[in-house]
């Protein structure tokens, strides 16, 4: 080093500067100090890591398979255990669910189960009962905030409730207090959902779990309720209820053996003979006695980590071209028409095809290569008059080209390099792709416009992505195409029809050619525009949907009404594709005997009263939520159905808990989709070796810093 020293004499001021040598460690000599050091530290690191280790793998053997809930350090007791008995039965166009969801308390306290799951993205829950050993207890529907109250109340006098509440259309909430140790009770759960079908064939789907959603927005740290806990995501400013719909996710291995498996029995009678049954999604068994047939799953009970869904074909010949039931409930009449036209695909349009794929991380694994077999299979259709673009998203949009290009050999071949080096990761903001993709369809091109978004709708914002989509859609046509074991079949299917297109789901690889071949068959043109459905009563009121769509290529017509007696003819028209007037008349007086049209009917009723306030909001009129919250609140108690707005709730009179005996409240989790990248997985609390890791971070971070201050005394 090197000082400047300045002395003064007397009368004269001199400057002298001089070099003053010190004895000071070389860089060389400064590195092996530290080395040492570093040696020294990483020694007592080891001494203090091997009892944490031992004490973590100590534990993890001895709860090899179970899972364990509680505070960060603490132990917590063995999960609660759930497994799930389906029986079926479809008649006509109708399918009726019993679900039983048991619960058994393996711990050494009381529990409370908190159990958030999907059900058809139209179910319509009518039924709860709670089954506790010899006891049986009805529940009741209430409005929402009167079944809370009950419940709570029940909770803390010791006695047993059980209520089931709606987060979202398919995804609801059973909440299960004081379940004693060592005991089981079941919850029981009635519901209907309408039968898919199309192309010739019916289609049934039963979902089991659910794909973990992003949640946009803030975290709204300040607002979160106390038990946000039980989910593994907090209130934001867009999701308000995101903790409500995240239940933790695992995998079977976390469990202990035989929790959540589903027992699974299906009865088809359909009123026409059935030729084969298959499924996508799980080798099955088939009975067949007469025209009913009975389904099962022929691994007997399965795991809850995917969709079950069950497809059956009529005998040729026999497919119906149209089809009425009729049902008379508390004195009035219901009526459901199907009239599948018989028409013939029209000409080629020319289009602008515009293709959104979702590249977040919920589709990692086996997701982006369903939904990149997808969109190959889309860039196949694309004709020499047509244009295109591909647009993916993650926690940002991106764009293969700034606008649509022709369907040339050269773009073509970009295409699909493009789509074969896409990789998943990131958040789900679908705003951002939703207004790039229908930004251009505001005015016409001269070209048909539309929009596939391929997704597994793994979002928690669905209200306000249908706002968007109803403000911004233009001239374009939305399709939707689901993605995944369990896609989020509400969003894809409400997204199809705010769009004015359809919507389809992929289950796996192997069995995706059919329905995408269905799709892009019926994107080269609707077969039916301009419909319009009279009834002999003049009741179009009561008539729902009261404005049919368009109807694509295999798809039928299936509208609901009430108060019409099953008498007189149903008459229907509409436009075909190249401009030629079409009519066609149903016979009421054929009806067949329904059931469950009443609340088919007000579940109709209920979702175009929901749709009307999603259009307002997007129009930013004023908002009629009071109104709307009324009258759905009153179908919901008339026909005792679940909304948003009511709930089913079942209290036990006799207390059964000591006040003075703890109470613990476990969300209960659900099976990660089978097929989903381990990077998804949402777990609780859990028995590890968190403080080894922390130790490890800890010492990464001194290393860290060590290295630094290497660096910077050699520079010096």
């Amino acid at each position: 080093m090197f000082f400047t020293s300045v002395s003064r004499d007397t009368g004269t001021s001199i400057s002298r500067t001089r070099t003053v040598s010190r004895a000071q460690p070389t860089p060389v000599k400064l590195r092996k100090l530290l080395e040492g050091v570093s040696l020294w530290l990483l020694v007592a690191l080891f001494l203090s890591l091997h009892p944490v280790y031992a004490e973590a793998t100590e534990r993890g053997e001895e709860t090899a398979g179970a899972l364990y809930f509680g505070e960060p350090g603490s132990r917590g007791e063995q999960a609660t255990l759930l497994s799930a008995d389906y029986q079926v039965t479809v008649s006509g166009l109708i399918a009726e669910t019993r679900l039983r969801q048991s619960f058994s308390n393996a711990g050494q306290n009381w529990r409370e189960a908190i159990y958030v799951f999907p059900l058809p993205e139209q179910a319509s829950v009518y039924s709860l009962k709670m089954r506790a050993g010899e006891r049986v207890i009805e529940g009741e529907i209430q409005t929402r905030q009167e079944a809370a109250t009950q419940y709570e109340t029940a909770k803390a006098e010791s006695r047993q409730a059980a209520t089931v509440a709606q987060e979202r259309p398919n995804l609801f909430t059973t909440r299960l207090a004081n379940i004693p140790p060592g005991e089981e009770i079941t919850v029981e759960i009635r519901y209907q959902q309408a039968v898919r079908y199309q192309s010739g064939e019916f289609e049934l789907r039963l979902p089991t779990t659910l794909t973990p959603r992003y949640m946009p927005g803030a975290p709204q740290v300040a607002d979160a309720p106390d038990n946000w806990r039980q989910g593994w995501a907090m209130p934001t400013t867009q999701v308000a209820d995101a903790d409500a719909i995240s239940p933790f996710t695992v995998l079977p291995d976390d469990l202990p053996p035989g929790s959540h498996q589903a027992s699974i029995s299906l009865e088809l009678y359909t009123g026409l003979p059935i030729a084969s049954v298959l499924s996508p999604s799980h080798s099955l068994q088939s009975t067949w006695d007469g025209d009913t047939v009975r389904v099962t799953p022929t691994e007997g009970a399965v795991p809850m980590n995917r969709d079950m869904i069950v497809r059956w074909l009529p005998v040729r010949g026999e497919a119906p071209s149209a089809a009425v039931f009729h049902e008379r409930w508390q004195g009035e009449d219901y009526l459901l028409a199907l009239l599948v036209p018989g028409v013939e695909r029209g000409g080629r349009l020319a289009r602008e095809l515009v293709f959104v794929i979702d590249t977040s991380g919920s589709m990692a694994g086996e997701s982006i290569r369903q939904a990149q077999a997808a969109l190959m299979r889309g860039l196949d259709t694309l004709g020499p008059d047509d244009t295109f673009n591909i647009i993916q998203f993650s926690h940002s949009a991106r764009s293969l080209f700034p606008s649509a290009h022709p369907a040339s050999a050269p773009n073509l071949n970009q295409a699909q390099a493009y789509v074969r080096g896409l990789t998943a990761d990131g958040g789900t903001e679908m705003a951002p792709a939703l207004a790039r993709a229908l930004a251009a369809g505001k005015e016409r091109s001269g070209r048909v416009r539309q929009v596939v978004f391929i997704t597994d709708g793994a979002v928690g914002n669905e209200a306000a992505l249908f706002q968007q989509i109803e403000q911004e859609l233009g001239e374009s046509r939305l399709f939707t195409v689901g993605i995944g074991a369990a896609p989020n079949l509400h969003f894809m299917r409400e997204a199809a029809r705010f769009g004015r297109g359809t919507y389809t789901a992929i289950t796996d690889l192997t069995t995706m050619a059919k329905p995408l071949e269905d799709l892009f068959g019926k994107m080269q043109a609707p077969v039916l525009t301009d419909l319009s459905v009279a009834w002999p009563d003049d009741i179009q009121s009561e008539a729902l949907p009261q404005r049919p769509g368009d109807l694509f290529l295999g798809e039928p017509l299936i509208q609901v009404v009430r108060g019409q007696a099953a008498e007189g003819k149903l008459v229907m028209s509409g436009r075909l594709a190249g401009g030629q007037n079409w009519q066609q008349s149903l016979d009421l007086t054929s009806a067949a005997p329904g059931q469950g049209l009443h609340r088919y009917w007000a579940r109709q009723k209920i979702n175009g009263l929901l749709d009307r306030s999603v259009v307002t909001k997007a129009a930013g009129e004023s908002p009629s939520g009071t109104r709307t919250e009324d009258q759905v609140t009153e179908l919901g108690l008339k026909y005792q159905l679940v909304t948003p707005y009511t709930s089913f709730v079942a209290v036990d009179k006799t207390p059964r808990r000591e006040a003075d005996e703890p109470l613990d409240a476990e969300p209960v989790p659900t099976l990660l989709p089978k097929g989903s990248a381990p990077a998804m997985l949402r777990y609780p609390q859990t028995a590890t070796g968190a403080p080894a890791l922390m130790m490890t971070g800890a010492l990464g971070g001194l290393l860290c810093g060590l290295l630094a201050l290497v660096r910077r005394r050699t520079r010096t």
